[in-house]
């Protein structure tokens, strides 16, 4: 390779990198070039660092070769906050380990409580019912958010379920919630249930343990903010219309959850699916809505989503939290076959008693729509 190859290919990776920082988020059509995976922002500018290397001192290369690096280094710089890389991670592996055994999340004791989220991928349509709720079981979480609790309808549509009867029968100590394709499940005091703007996202108060004589409430938000494609011909009009119209889909449900959670008057968990890497324009808004969890995974590239066995290169599922909660452990858990997405598990409690109690939470919404009602039937919601 010339020196000549290597800064065409520098000043491409330039040109195209501030497009993306330009137009990320800002045009719905590049949705498209913001899926590729984050790690190739560091990695495509390290290669090209590199290759100058490799070209350095031929004769009659030393200007060519000093704009490619001076190219690569800046997109290096430049593209690394699009990466998703966590390099506190790095810092936290190189800490000698505690030679006592230590459990990567703990039992839910005290005040600590145990969350898992998980996109399903379409809860069991195409894989078999029992070793699904196994592998639910198994996880053994006091609170769970589910997405996905519908059927694929393959037209870029869903179909509501009616699983609960088989939900009841196997969380028989958690209080279900079910609405708009989500399920939560709380082995914890369900307060209430809270309409959202957001019409992708289900709000259940739940009520903590341990902290004190007075009652303390932890807003949960599922979430599952629409993909931005559908799976057809890009060379199909039909592909550009389905691409605009969930543009606009996503940012009225990113824009009804900011809302939602700026309107919550008790510590939140935000967690879910909501198809969204940090190389989306979309990650800005993710992160104005709470602190983002990740920094615990002890990864240094998070990914929790695969195209396809053994190419998990995103990350599209995220854990946050508002002030007064507070988020002890996070890992990603393998779902062994039966979603595309990874299991995100948390342990969490609340730092500050000085937020309402479940009767405060009656009193506010007495008079109101806001109330959801407490069982588990289903409300009508597209997907």
């Amino acid at each position: 390779m010339t020196a000549d190859t290597v800064l065409w290919a520098a000043g491409a990776w330039a040109v195209f990198l501030g497009a993306h920082l330009v137009f990320n988020g800002r045009w719905w059509l590049w949705l498209l070039p913001s899926l590729i995976p984050p790690p190739v922002f560091v990695a495509v500018p390290a290669v090209l660092l590199l290759l100058t290397a490799g070209v350095a001192g031929t004769e009659g290369t030393a200007g060519p070769v000093l704009a490619a690096a001076v190219l690569a280094a800046g997109a290096l710089l430049l593209g690394a906050g699009q990466s998703g890389l966590v390099p506190r991670a790095l810092l936290r592996r190189a800490v000698p380990p505690v030679r006592r055994p230590v459990p990567p999340v703990p039992p839910a004791n005290g005040s600590t409580v145990r969350v898992v989220s998980w996109n399903t991928q379409h809860w069991c349509q195409s894989t078999d019912p029992e070793p699904f709720y196994a592998f639910l079981r198994a996880l053994e979480a006091d609170v769970y958010l589910l997405q996905e609790y519908h059927h694929d309808v393959f037209d870029g549509s869903y179909r509501l379920i009616d699983d609960e009867a088989r939900l009841r029968a196997d969380f028989p100590e958690h209080e279900i919630v079910i609405a708009r394709g989500l399920v939560t499940m709380s082995r914890l005091p369900v307060a209430a249930t809270v309409e959202t703007a957001a019409r992708r996202t289900l709000r259940v108060d739940l009520t903590m343990p341990g902290g004190g004589t007075r009652d303390r409430l932890l807003s949960t938000f599922n979430v599952h903010i629409p993909v931005q494609l559908r799976l057809i011909s890009p060379l199909r009009a039909e592909f550009y219309r389905a691409v605009r119209e969930r543009a606009g889909d996503r940012a009225r449900e990113f824009g009804g959850l900011a809302r939602d959670v700026a309107g919550c008057p008790h510590p939140a968990l935000i967690a879910g699916d909501f198809n969204t890497t940090p190389a989306v324009g979309d990650a800005r808004r993710i992160a104005r809505l709470g602190a983002d969890a990740v920094q615990l995974a002890g990864r240094f590239c998070p990914t929790s989503w695969q195209v396809r066995p053994g190419m998990r290169w995103w990350r599209l599922d995220w854990v946050l939290t508002t002030p007064g909660a507070r988020v002890h452990h996070y890992r990603f858990r393998d779902p062994r076959g039966l979603s595309d997405h990874s299991v995100q598990e948390v342990s969490v409690s609340l730092d500050d008693l000085r937020h309402r109690t479940p009767d405060d939470i009656r009193h506010h919404h007495e008079g109101t729509d806001d109330a959801l009602p407490l069982s588990g039937k289903h409300r009508p919601a597209g997907q």
